[in-house]
């Protein structure tokens, strides 16, 4: 996977600029989410994980925050949108979530669904060892309290981020449905279509929306109508709860054990192989 100029360049200089000020503090700089997926869907904004070996100093806190500003007025929008966490190698070894090492009181909630793409190799390693060395596999009660976690932040920001809302509506949806949780956005959305056409126009907009190529009406609409599938949505997510209660319960090798692995075939796409990494990049 090649990732393209407005994601490599940015990356590249966010990479350099972190080894500088955090030297062999650093241990690992790892990009998920749409900028290290193969299904073309434009990335929004940068999510990425940096893993320290030791807290930051009120210094590197500083050195990152005018880094931050740097990147957002040399390289818009992508540079202004960083949505990366800074955790300690420690808490990256255990399941719980996380304590964000540069913003005092966040935790990364949605830890376990952050491994498991990155274990399954949906990630560009800008820096560091394989995810594999580091991170320990979410098991099923870390992925599913993830999941609700999602669910319940979409219910607080549905009319803030309707397209990005309806998009990971399509997504939670298909993961409880399927067991799977490594699936993009867009690969989910082609799910959801064919599932419940009913949706088709939104989940269409929501689409167009990530691809600037929607007037003022249609977002209006989807602002408007975006609480109507949150309603369908959790009435679908509460029926397959309900229907795999006693398999998610058993805890052990059952359909809610979500495979890790993005098979060949799957509607998320090709598997990415550990070569496919962002190296060298332009900087």
């Amino acid at each position: 996977m090649e990732p393209s100029s407005d994601v490599r360049v940015p990356c590249g200089q966010l990479r350099d600029r972190l080894m500088a000020v955090l030297g062999e503090k650093l241990v690992g700089i790892y990009l998920y989410g749409g900028a290290a997926s193969p299904d073309g869907l434009p990335a929004g904004d940068l999510d990425f994980h940096v893993i320290l070996d030791s807290p930051l100093t009120d210094g590197e806190r500083s050195a990152i925050d005018l880094l931050y500003d740097e990147l957002a007025q040399t390289y818009p929008p992508l540079g202004g949108e960083l949505d990366g966490y800074f955790v300690l190698l420690d808490d990256a070894r255990r399941g719980a979530p996380p304590a964000h090492q540069l913003c005092a009181g966040l935790v990364d909630n949605s830890w376990a669904l952050h491994r498991a793409h990155m274990l399954a190799g949906r990630c560009i390693v800008l820096h560091g060892p394989d995810p594999q060395d580091l991170f320990p596999e979410p098991v099923p009660e870390e992925i599913e309290e993830a999941l609700l976690g999602e669910l319940g932040y979409l219910e607080a920001h549905l009319t803030e981020y309707p397209a990005y809302a309806v998009l990971n509506l399509c997504r939670l949806m298909y993961s409880f449905r399927a067991g799977e949780v490594v699936i993009s956005k867009a690969a989910s959305a082609e799910w959801a279509k064919n599932a419940f056409p009913q949706w088709g126009r939104h989940i269409d907009l929501a689409l167009r929306s990530y691809a600037h190529r929607v007037i003022e009406q249609e977002s209006a609409f989807l602002a408007t109508h975006v609480g109507e599938m949150h309603r369908f949505a959790r009435r679908q997510i509460g029926g397959f709860r309900r229907s795999f209660a006693g398999d998610w319960s058993a805890g052990v090798g059952t359909r809610y054990l979500l495979p890790l692995v993005l098979r060949p075939g799957h509607p998320g796409g090709r598997t990415l192989r550990k070569d496919q990494r962002l190296s060298p990049l332009v900087t």
